[in-house]
Protein backbone atom coordinates (compact mmCIF):
# COMPACT_ATOMS: atom_id res chain seq x y z
CA UNK A 1 0.00 0.00 0.00
CA UNK A 2 1.00 3.17 -0.55
CA UNK A 3 0.04 6.48 1.75
CA UNK A 4 0.59 10.12 0.37
CA UNK A 5 0.50 12.94 2.73
CA UNK A 6 1.30 16.63 2.72
CA UNK A 7 3.23 17.46 5.75
CA UNK A 8 5.26 15.30 8.33
CA UNK A 9 2.89 13.70 11.26
CA UNK A 10 -0.35 13.81 8.82
CA UNK A 11 1.07 10.63 8.19
CA UNK A 12 0.80 9.42 12.03
CA UNK A 13 -2.24 11.25 12.91
CA UNK A 14 -4.75 10.12 10.84
CA UNK A 15 -3.37 7.10 9.55
CA UNK A 16 -0.19 5.41 11.51
CA UNK A 17 -2.23 2.70 13.56
CA UNK A 18 -3.25 1.33 10.35
CA UNK A 19 0.68 1.73 9.09
CA UNK A 20 1.66 -0.02 11.73
CA UNK A 21 -0.84 -3.04 11.26
CA UNK A 22 -0.09 -3.51 7.68
CA UNK A 23 3.96 -3.75 8.59
CA UNK A 24 2.80 -6.07 11.58
CA UNK A 25 0.93 -8.32 9.05
CA UNK A 26 3.75 -8.52 6.39
CA UNK A 27 2.42 -6.14 4.04
CA UNK A 28 4.17 -3.42 2.26
CA UNK A 29 3.72 -0.04 3.46
CA UNK A 30 5.47 3.03 1.31
CA UNK A 31 4.70 6.53 2.70
CA UNK A 32 5.35 10.05 0.12
CA UNK A 33 5.24 13.23 1.66
CA UNK A 34 4.61 16.30 -0.47
CA UNK A 35 6.64 18.70 1.64
CA UNK A 36 9.01 19.40 4.71
CA UNK A 37 6.25 21.42 6.55
CA UNK A 38 8.24 24.53 7.24
CA UNK A 39 5.23 26.64 7.94
CA UNK A 40 4.04 24.55 10.96
CA UNK A 41 3.59 25.86 14.67
CA UNK A 42 6.55 24.72 17.41
CA UNK A 43 4.98 23.90 20.36
CA UNK A 44 8.71 23.53 22.15
CA UNK A 45 10.00 26.72 23.20
CA UNK A 46 13.88 25.87 23.23
CA UNK A 47 13.16 24.97 19.63
CA UNK A 48 10.96 28.37 18.83
CA UNK A 49 13.92 29.53 16.38
CA UNK A 50 13.29 27.36 13.81
CA UNK A 51 9.83 29.27 12.36
CA UNK A 52 9.74 30.18 9.50
CA UNK A 53 8.98 34.25 10.35
CA UNK A 54 12.67 33.92 12.78
CA UNK A 55 15.78 31.91 11.64
CA UNK A 56 13.92 29.26 9.96
CA UNK A 57 15.31 25.25 9.73
CA UNK A 58 11.81 23.88 11.34
CA UNK A 59 11.63 21.76 7.87
CA UNK A 60 15.13 19.47 8.29
CA UNK A 61 14.23 19.29 11.74
CA UNK A 62 10.92 17.83 10.83
CA UNK A 63 13.01 15.70 8.59
CA UNK A 64 14.48 13.92 11.70
CA UNK A 65 11.19 13.67 13.33
CA UNK A 66 9.43 12.14 10.60
CA UNK A 67 12.49 9.32 10.45
CA UNK A 68 11.86 8.77 14.27
CA UNK A 69 7.94 8.35 13.70
CA UNK A 70 8.45 5.76 10.94
CA UNK A 71 11.34 3.64 12.87
CA UNK A 72 8.26 3.75 15.52
CA UNK A 73 5.56 2.42 12.97
CA UNK A 74 8.11 -0.31 11.84
CA UNK A 75 8.19 1.72 8.13
CA UNK A 76 10.90 1.34 6.08
CA UNK A 77 9.94 2.72 2.82
CA UNK A 78 9.38 6.73 3.56
CA UNK A 79 10.01 8.95 -0.10
CA UNK A 80 9.88 12.72 -0.57
CA UNK A 81 7.66 13.51 -2.87
CA UNK A 82 10.25 15.23 -5.86
CA UNK A 83 12.76 14.75 -3.54
CA UNK A 84 12.94 16.44 -0.42
CA UNK A 85 12.48 20.20 -0.27
CA UNK A 86 11.44 20.07 -4.09
CA UNK A 87 8.44 22.06 -2.72
CA UNK A 88 7.41 24.15 0.40
CA UNK A 89 4.75 23.88 2.98
CA UNK A 90 2.10 26.73 1.78
CA UNK A 91 1.32 27.06 5.41
CA UNK A 92 -2.99 27.89 5.78
CA UNK A 93 -5.17 29.11 3.36
CA UNK A 94 -5.49 32.53 3.02
CA UNK A 95 -2.00 33.52 4.26
CA UNK A 96 0.93 34.72 1.71
CA UNK A 97 2.87 31.67 1.69
CA UNK A 98 0.15 30.66 -0.16
CA UNK A 99 1.99 32.78 -3.11
CA UNK A 100 5.35 31.58 -2.77
CA UNK A 101 6.53 30.41 -6.33
CA UNK A 102 8.41 27.40 -4.36
CA UNK A 103 5.07 26.30 -2.25
CA UNK A 104 3.02 23.21 -3.04
CA UNK A 105 -0.13 25.30 -3.54
CA UNK A 106 1.86 26.39 -6.64
CA UNK A 107 3.45 23.50 -7.88
CA UNK A 108 2.87 22.88 -11.41
CA UNK A 109 0.32 20.15 -11.52
CA UNK A 110 1.20 18.42 -14.18
CA UNK A 111 5.12 17.57 -12.71
CA UNK A 112 3.91 16.58 -9.23
CA UNK A 113 1.83 13.94 -10.51
CA UNK A 114 4.65 12.76 -13.01
CA UNK A 115 6.83 12.42 -9.68
CA UNK A 116 4.35 10.43 -7.87
CA UNK A 117 3.56 8.19 -11.02
CA UNK A 118 7.12 7.19 -10.40
CA UNK A 119 6.66 6.01 -6.97
CA UNK A 120 3.62 4.38 -8.08
CA UNK A 121 5.06 2.72 -11.19
CA UNK A 122 8.22 1.69 -8.89
CA UNK A 123 6.40 0.34 -6.00
CA UNK A 124 3.54 -0.75 -7.47
CA UNK A 125 0.87 -0.78 -4.88
CA UNK A 126 -2.46 -2.23 -4.71
CA UNK A 127 -4.00 0.07 -2.60
CA UNK A 128 -3.57 3.87 -2.58
CA UNK A 129 -4.45 6.10 0.61
CA UNK A 130 -4.89 9.72 -0.12
CA UNK A 131 -7.16 12.76 1.03
CA UNK A 132 -10.62 13.66 0.27
CA UNK A 133 -11.12 17.23 -2.19
CA UNK A 134 -11.42 19.58 0.71
CA UNK A 135 -7.57 17.74 2.26
CA UNK A 136 -9.43 17.22 5.11
CA UNK A 137 -9.91 19.97 6.87
CA UNK A 138 -8.79 22.82 3.96
CA UNK A 139 -5.33 23.17 4.20
CA UNK A 140 -4.12 24.07 0.71
CA UNK A 141 -1.18 21.04 0.93
CA UNK A 142 -4.13 19.13 1.75
CA UNK A 143 -6.04 19.60 -1.27
CA UNK A 144 -2.97 19.41 -3.50
CA UNK A 145 -2.27 16.51 -2.35
CA UNK A 146 -5.73 14.99 -3.05
CA UNK A 147 -5.43 16.88 -6.83
CA UNK A 148 -1.96 14.55 -7.17
CA UNK A 149 -2.70 11.44 -5.68
CA UNK A 150 -6.23 11.45 -7.93
CA UNK A 151 -4.01 12.00 -10.89
CA UNK A 152 -1.55 9.53 -10.53
CA UNK A 153 -3.47 6.94 -9.77
CA UNK A 154 -5.42 7.61 -13.03
CA UNK A 155 -2.21 8.29 -15.11
CA UNK A 156 -0.12 5.62 -13.33
CA UNK A 157 -1.83 2.92 -15.46
CA UNK A 158 -1.73 4.30 -18.81
CA UNK A 159 1.45 3.70 -20.85
CA UNK A 160 0.80 7.29 -22.95
CA UNK A 161 1.32 9.39 -19.92
CA UNK A 162 4.56 10.00 -18.40
CA UNK A 163 6.53 7.25 -20.69
CA UNK A 164 9.78 7.49 -18.96
CA UNK A 165 8.27 7.17 -15.17
CA UNK A 166 8.82 3.34 -15.39
CA UNK A 167 6.12 0.63 -16.71
CA UNK A 168 2.85 1.59 -16.57
CA UNK A 169 0.77 0.17 -13.25
CA UNK A 170 -3.01 0.37 -11.86
CA UNK A 171 -3.59 -0.02 -8.26
CA UNK A 172 -6.72 -1.42 -7.37
CA UNK A 173 -8.08 0.57 -5.03
CA UNK A 174 -8.14 4.31 -3.80
CA UNK A 175 -9.02 5.26 -0.39
CA UNK A 176 -9.52 9.33 1.33
CA UNK A 177 -8.67 9.31 4.94
CA UNK A 178 -12.08 10.04 7.15
CA UNK A 179 -13.13 10.98 10.47
CA UNK A 180 -16.38 10.14 11.36
CA UNK A 181 -18.62 13.26 12.25
CA UNK A 182 -20.19 11.23 14.69
CA UNK A 183 -16.88 10.62 16.70
CA UNK A 184 -15.60 14.13 16.74
CA UNK A 185 -18.38 15.33 18.16
CA UNK A 186 -18.48 12.63 20.83
CA UNK A 187 -14.30 13.61 21.29
CA UNK A 188 -15.58 17.54 21.10
CA UNK A 189 -18.52 16.78 24.15
CA UNK A 190 -16.00 14.62 26.26
CA UNK A 191 -12.69 17.31 25.89
CA UNK A 192 -15.68 20.13 26.82
CA UNK A 193 -15.87 18.15 30.39
CA UNK A 194 -12.35 18.10 30.68
CA UNK A 195 -12.39 21.66 30.88
CA UNK A 196 -11.38 22.57 27.62
CA UNK A 197 -13.28 25.67 26.23
CA UNK A 198 -12.61 25.38 22.93
CA UNK A 199 -12.11 22.20 21.84
CA UNK A 200 -10.85 21.97 18.12
CA UNK A 201 -10.91 26.02 18.09
CA UNK A 202 -14.37 26.19 17.54
CA UNK A 203 -17.18 27.01 19.95
CA UNK A 204 -19.66 24.24 19.15
CA UNK A 205 -19.57 20.96 17.28
CA UNK A 206 -21.76 22.82 14.73
CA UNK A 207 -18.67 24.69 14.14
CA UNK A 208 -16.60 21.71 13.16
CA UNK A 209 -15.08 22.20 9.62
CA UNK A 210 -13.73 18.83 9.30
CA UNK A 211 -15.08 15.28 10.22
CA UNK A 212 -17.23 13.02 7.31
CA UNK A 213 -20.81 12.42 7.81
CA UNK A 214 -21.25 8.59 9.07
CA UNK A 215 -23.32 7.69 6.21
CA UNK A 216 -20.22 8.71 3.78
CA UNK A 217 -17.85 6.03 5.97
CA UNK A 218 -16.77 2.90 3.97
CA UNK A 219 -13.87 1.29 5.57
CA UNK A 220 -12.63 1.18 9.54
CA UNK A 221 -9.61 -0.38 9.91
CA UNK A 222 -9.11 -1.81 14.22
CA UNK A 223 -6.00 -1.03 14.66
CA UNK A 224 -6.29 -0.54 18.30
CA UNK A 225 -3.50 -3.32 19.28
CA UNK A 226 -1.21 -1.27 17.39
CA UNK A 227 -2.20 1.87 19.32
CA UNK A 228 1.36 2.68 21.57
CA UNK A 229 3.04 2.66 18.33
CA UNK A 230 1.38 5.28 16.83
CA UNK A 231 1.47 7.43 20.21
CA UNK A 232 5.33 6.34 20.08
CA UNK A 233 5.29 8.09 16.63
CA UNK A 234 3.20 11.07 18.16
CA UNK A 235 5.87 11.41 20.46
CA UNK A 236 8.33 12.00 17.64
CA UNK A 237 6.78 15.03 17.07
CA UNK A 238 7.35 17.24 20.02
CA UNK A 239 7.66 20.37 17.60
CA UNK A 240 3.83 19.90 16.40
CA UNK A 241 1.98 17.30 18.54
CA UNK A 242 1.24 17.76 22.65
CA UNK A 243 0.71 14.25 23.89
CA UNK A 244 0.14 15.03 27.06
CA UNK A 245 -2.70 17.17 26.48
CA UNK A 246 -6.16 17.60 26.74
CA UNK A 247 -6.38 15.79 23.70
CA UNK A 248 -4.77 12.61 25.02
CA UNK A 249 -6.83 12.32 28.14
CA UNK A 250 -10.15 11.23 26.82
CA UNK A 251 -11.75 8.07 28.17
CA UNK A 252 -10.57 5.07 26.54
CA UNK A 253 -13.60 4.70 24.38
CA UNK A 254 -13.10 7.89 22.52
CA UNK A 255 -9.80 7.68 22.36
CA UNK A 256 -9.20 4.44 21.28
CA UNK A 257 -12.30 5.22 18.59
CA UNK A 258 -10.09 8.36 17.74
CA UNK A 259 -6.56 6.84 17.40
CA UNK A 260 -6.87 3.13 17.18
CA UNK A 261 -9.64 3.21 14.93
CA UNK A 262 -8.87 4.47 11.82
CA UNK A 263 -11.72 5.41 8.85
CA UNK A 264 -11.43 5.65 4.89
CA UNK A 265 -13.68 6.69 2.50
CA UNK A 266 -13.24 3.94 -0.77
CA UNK A 267 -13.92 6.24 -3.82
CA UNK A 268 -12.17 3.68 -6.87
CA UNK A 269 -12.16 -0.36 -6.38
CA UNK A 270 -15.57 -1.92 -5.65
CA UNK A 271 -18.23 -0.75 -2.58
CA UNK A 272 -18.54 -2.78 0.61
CA UNK A 273 -21.64 -4.42 0.87
CA UNK A 274 -24.89 -2.60 1.79
CA UNK A 275 -24.69 -1.48 5.59
CA UNK A 276 -21.42 -3.33 6.18
CA UNK A 277 -18.04 -0.99 6.92
CA UNK A 278 -14.98 -3.20 5.46
CA UNK A 279 -12.84 -4.01 7.88
CA UNK A 280 -9.16 -4.53 5.86
CA UNK A 281 -8.02 -1.81 3.09
CA UNK A 282 -6.64 -5.01 0.78
CA UNK A 283 -10.33 -6.70 1.20
CA UNK A 284 -11.31 -7.87 -2.50
CA UNK A 285 -7.77 -7.16 -3.91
Amino acid sequence: MLLVHAHPDDETISTGATMAKYVADGAGVTLVTCTLGEEGEILVPELAHLASDKEGGLGDHRIGELTAAMAALGVTDHRWLGGAGRWRDSGMMGTPTNDRPDCFWQADLDAAIGELVRVIREVRPQVVVGYDDNGGYGHPDHIQAHRVTVGAFEAAGDPQRYPDAGEPWTPSKLYETAVPRSLLELAYNRLKELGDEAPFGVASPDELTFGVPDERITTAIDARDHLPAKVAAMRAYPTQIEVDGHFFALSNDVGQGLFGLEHYRLVIGGRPDAGELEADLFAGV
